[in-house]
């Protein structure tokens, strides 16, 4: 392997063509200098100077070498930059968790929109995971950072922040009876119930709070799919608020729950006890 020290020293008496000068250049005596001179030489197994009146002329093998040299070290230059942009969190790969409350609510466009104005370098790779499995992720070190229905188990030794807490609400088709009732009652009445969060028997426990067994008929795996089987008229379906702007362009009437209905929606940021630098932005802006 090159040595990077022996590159610089033999650069710098390629450019001067005297020894002497370019120990002045380098700080070293002339002794040391000629020697590394001589072991790197020897090992590329070429001569790379001739002397002429005191005068060290490269060889053509020299001349060719001081362009690779060159080309060498400013990638070695680029390389220490780099790794070091990366240790300050201004430029590296983020692997980043995520449930799609956290896109309803605006957090990740928001928070990404932020990293990107602050370290235009940054490269993002979303996965789309259910709570726990980001959880288990994060644990396994496959994930920077996740955005969470939930907050980890304390045994799981991770970290997190609550960034957002909204209500549901109910999303019912527009011709429905309960679009325009006085008051909610989903005894019976067909329900769409979500594969993540709530999970089914949660949000059957917060309906009976109210007198209500609602009949779970369909599960959807996102809410804005949820809220496209309402709109087909084939339920109801609990929504995070956020969603007024997608169900907007939808057959949908978004009623508001009664204050006693005890489940909200909650997103938060889990990380490992020691973020990396750029994973570190991210949780400041989100």
């Amino acid at each position: 392997m090159l040595d990077l020290q022996q590159l610089r020293y033999f650069i710098a008496v390629a450019e001067t063509e005297n020894v002497g000068q370019a120990a002045e250049l380098l700080h070293i005596s002339q002794s040391p200098l000629s020697r590394q001179l001589q072991q790197l030489e020897s090992r590329l197994g070429l001569t790379l100077f001739t002397r002429e009146k005191k005068r060290l002329k490269l060889t053509p093998a020299g001349r060719d070498f001081l362009v690779e040299a060159k080309a060498l070290l400013a990638h070695a230059e680029r390389v220490k930059q780099r790794a070091a942009d990366v240790g300050r969190g201004k430029l590296g790969t983020l692997v980043v968790g995520y449930v799609a409350g956290a896109v309803h609510a605006g957090v990740i466009g928001k928070a990404l929109q932020a990293l990107q104005q602050q370290v235009p370098g940054a490269r993002l790779q979303l996965r789309s995971l259910p709570s726990a499995e980001q959880f288990a992720a994060l644990q396994r070190g496959e994930l920077d950072l996740g955005y969470t229905y939930a907050a980890p188990p304390v045994e799981s030794g991770l970290a997190s922040v609550l960034l957002l807490e909204e209500p549901f609400v109910l999303a019912v088709p527009a011709d429905h009876a309960l679009a325009t009732a006085e008051s909610l009652d989903l005894n019976g009445q067909p329900l769409v119930a979500p594969l993540s969060w709530p999970a089914r028997e949660e949000l059957l426990r917060a309906c009976a709070t109210l007198g209500w067994a609602p009949d779970v008929r369909y599960e959807a795996a996102d809410p804005a799919a949820a809220l496209g089987l309402v709109a087909a008229g084939l339920g109801c379906a609990f929504v995070q608020k956020s969603l007024v702007t997608v169900a907007g362009a939808m057959p949908v009437v978004l009623r508001e729950l009664p204050a006693t209905f005890t489940l909200s929606v909650q997103i938060h940021c889990v990380h490992q006890g020691s973020p990396s630098p750029l994973a570190h932005r991210l949780m400041m802006v989100s």
